[in-house]
Parts: structure tokens; sequence; C-alpha cells
């Protein structure tokens, strides 16, 4: 069978059946980001064969090296995809193919960016997450080589958003799974040494990541430039334009804050959680930890929505575009409702893997009792980001996350502070926190965002 055309891709986003279509673009993601989930198990399987430092290390730069994927991927990545799919959904390939060029040089710059933050500021910035002695060098180290790499990184997210906001999941989704099938091996032989090959250590695993994405990106290019390229970026898609940039970043800025408002809510989570003392603070990590888990659905389905929704805006399908995100928002829901409902009746099958403490174990089990039954509002608040993503606004989730994040460290503190209750109402808190999250995500779907003007095309 010939390979879909950039019509045939448009064709089934606006006229196909809606479920169908969600879950033929949706498996591919999983698979590429399930992938990129093995990678980072095998990744702390090898390095802790080194030691408890090394091991420490790894730990120090993991929320730096989640801020670059999440960053680069689902964040500015979302922007890009949404561009190009409203792009397309109006019928202006030319547009498309300039977001394209533009995406790509927003690639090299927040690559620079981030190797200036994170190589140039990185003792600073792993001495202050808390890093110190040995374990701290070792994480400079790390992030050394992995950031001076993020060229790569970036570059691959990029193409692969621009091909998932033409309607073409399978080429990113196979680059990155190929990538990851590559990178557990190549990660083990650089860390621990393998024949001729050296044992880099602590450094091992961040150039197997820079490797693997540039794999990825190769097999991407191919796509993007080759003879069957969906668009040709020649000379013209070259050119700068100021309305291109705001139609990428309006989303990308958003979304990045979003990532860092995030990412700030799970620390400062933990330094509340960690007043309780030490089994507290590793059974809220135990627990917590399986959120990570729910994102391959929550961005497979997520970064399909976002092409889908985009297209429909792009076309002035707002009321099928609004069908698309619901439908969405109930898989992922349902899926991600169904772990939360597992772990909180069966919490042992998740937290038994990791410990036998029983102070642990009980802190833990208490999480999920609580936290666990709104794992299916948490898939269907992130479908419902990612799709919001397609709109080309991002007010709605950005106000749902800050009241998120309001609701889950103003309430914590004063459970904790001001009435002095245990990490059962600071759990309460998290869970409420993500109810309103959800619901005001939900609710924006009915608001003029989603449909600003009547539908020019039924």
């Amino acid at each position: 069978m010939p390979p879909m055309t950039l019509a045939d891709r448009r064709r089934r986003m606006l006229d196909g059946p809606v479920a169908r279509t969600i879950l033929a673009l949706s498996a591919p993601n999983v698979a590429g980001v399930a992938g990129q989930t093995a990678v980072a198990i095998a990744d702390a399987w090898f390095v802790g064969k080194l030691g408890t430092v090394p091991l420490a290390a790894l730990s120090l730069v993991f929320p730096t090296q989640m801020m670059l994927g999440m960053m680069s991927a689902g964040a500015m990545g979302g922007g890009v995809s949404s561009a190009v799919a409203r792009a397309l959904g109006a019928g202006d390939r030319a547009r498309a193919a300039s977001v394209a060029t533009h995406a790509i040089l927003l690639g090299l710059g927040m690559s620079a960016l981030f190797a200036i933050v994170f190589v140039g500021f990185g003792p600073s910035v792993y001495r202050l997450i808390g890093g110190s002695g040995e374990a701290l060098g070792q994480a400079v180290l790390f992030a050394r080589v992995l950031f001076l790499g993020a060229v790569v990184v970036w570059t691959a997210n990029m193409f692969a958003s621009i091909l998932r906001g033409c309607g073409d999941t399978a080429t990113p989704g196979r680059a990155l799974l190929i990538g990851a099938l590559a990178q557990v091996p190549l990660s083990g032989a650089l860390t621990l040494g393998l024949g001729p090959i050296p044992a880099l250590g602590v450094t091992g695993p961040a150039a197997a990541a820079v490797l693997s994405f540039a794999l990825a990106a190769a097999i991407m290019a191919r796509r993007l430039f080759g003879a069957s390229a969906a668009s040709t970026l020649d000379g013209a898609a070259w050119r700068q334009s100021g309305a291109v940039w705001v139609d990428i970043l309006k989303v990308g800025i958003v979304s990045s804050l979003v990532v860092v408002l995030t990412n700030v809510t799970i620390m400062s989570v933990t330094g509340l959680v960690g007043r309780g003392g030490p089994a507290a603070l590793a059974g809220y990590g135990i627990g917590s930890r399986l959120e990570y888990m729910l994102i391959p659905i929550a961005f497979g389905v997520g970064a399909a929505l976002t092409a889908m929704v985009g297209t429909n805006f792009g076309a002035g399908r707002y009321r099928r575009a609004r069908r698309i995100a619901w439908t969405g928002a109930a898989m992922a829901g349902a899926a991600a409702g169904l772990i939360g409902l597992v772990v909180a009746v069966f919490p042992d099958l998740w937290l038994g893997m990791f410990t036998r403490d029983p102070g642990v174990l009980a802190q833990g089990r208490l999480y999920l009792a609580i936290v666990g039954p709104v794992y299916g509002l948490f898939g269907l608040a992130m479908a419902l980001y990612f799709a919001s993503q397609g709109t080309g606004s991002m007010v709605w989730p950005l106000g749902a996350n800050i009241a998120r994040i309001a609701i889950v460290l103003g309430g914590g503190g004063v459970v904790l502070d001001g009435l002095g209750l245990g990490t059962a109402a600071l759990f309460a808190c998290v869970a409420c926190g993500i109810t309103v999250f959800a619901g005001t995500l939900f609710g924006s779907t009915f608001s003029r965002t989603w449909i600003p003007r009547p539908d020019t095309r039924p």
C-alpha cells in the first residue's frame, strides 16, 4: 500500500471517524514514549551497578533531564504541532513549511539556552537541588555531556513535532522507538564497558542518549527533507516571519511555564511531605512515581489531539474539534482511571516492587488510597491540556494549573502548619488539586476559546 499523502492525512483528521483516528494516531506516540520510559529505568539500573554515589548523581540530574524532554517534546513541541496543524487545516501549505523551518531554528536556540543554564551554571543548579561532594561532581559531568549534546534532542523533537502536526505520527513514533531500542544496550556498554568500548561511568547514559536521539533525528530527517517530504522547505520557507514566531511561541512559552510550575509543585509537595519523616517521604516518592507512568498514555493520546484539534480549528470546524477533545480525554481518563483504581485497591502491586519497609508501605498505601481514585481525572486533564494546544490558546490550561498549585501548596501548608493535621490531609489536597485541574479544563471546552465563531465548514 502506498504511503498516505499530506492530503490524505488532512482528510482523515477532518472527516475520519473520531475515535478510530485518535487510536490510529496515538499508538505510535505511546510506543515511542514508552520506549523512553524503559530507557530511564535501564539507565538507573546500569548506574546502580556503579554504586550509591553515581546513582545519587543520576537522581540530581533527573529533574533537569525530564525538563529537557518535557519542554522540547510537549511544550515547545506542542506549539510547533499546533501551528503546523492549523496552517494545514486552513489549506496553507506554504505557512506550514514556514512553521517547520522556524521550529528547526527554535530548537537550535533552545538547545543553546539549555547548555548555558545547565552546563555554564551547572554546579550552582545542582548544588541548589541538594547536591554536594562527589555526587555533585559526577552530576556536573553527566550534565556536561547531555546538555552540550542537547542540540540533537531538540532537533529530534522539533522534527517529531512537525511531522505530528502534519498528521504523521508513525514516522516519529518509529524513529524514537528505534532510538530507544538502540539506547538501552548502548547505555549499558558505555556505562559499564563492553569489549573495546570503554567504561565511561556515570556519563555513559548521557552519551548514549545523545547518540540515540541523533539516530532518531536522522530517520525523521529523511521524511522531512527526502524525496517523499510532506512539504518543500525551500528558500522561501526559511524567510523569517514575526507572525509565525508568535503563532508558535504563544503556545510554546505558556506550555513551558506550565512545565516549570508543575515541577516546582512536585518539589514543594516533596518538601511538605518530608516534614513527616523519612518513611513518609519515601512512601510518597514511590506512590507518586506511578504518575510518571501515566505520561506515555497522556502524551500519546494528547499529541494526537493537538494535531487533530489544530487541523479542525484551521479548517473552521470548531464543534468537531471539541468532540475530538472530549473523545480523547475520555480515552485517556479511562485508561489512567483503571490504573488508579487498581493501585488504590491493591497498592502493594506497585509499592512491593520497591520496598518491604512497613512504615514506607503504610505511607505509600495511604497516598494511593487517597490519590489513586482521581488518576482518571489526571489522565483526562492532561489530554485536554494537549488538546488545548491545538486551539492556539493556553490561557485556560495555565489558569487551571495555577489553581491546582494554589490548592496543593496553600491547602497543604494550612493543614500541616495551621491545623497540625497529618499527611493524609496533605494527600487529600493533592487529590483536590487534580480534581479542580480537570474540572476547570473540561469547563473551558464550553467557552469561546473552543467555539470562537460559528463553524465555517459543516
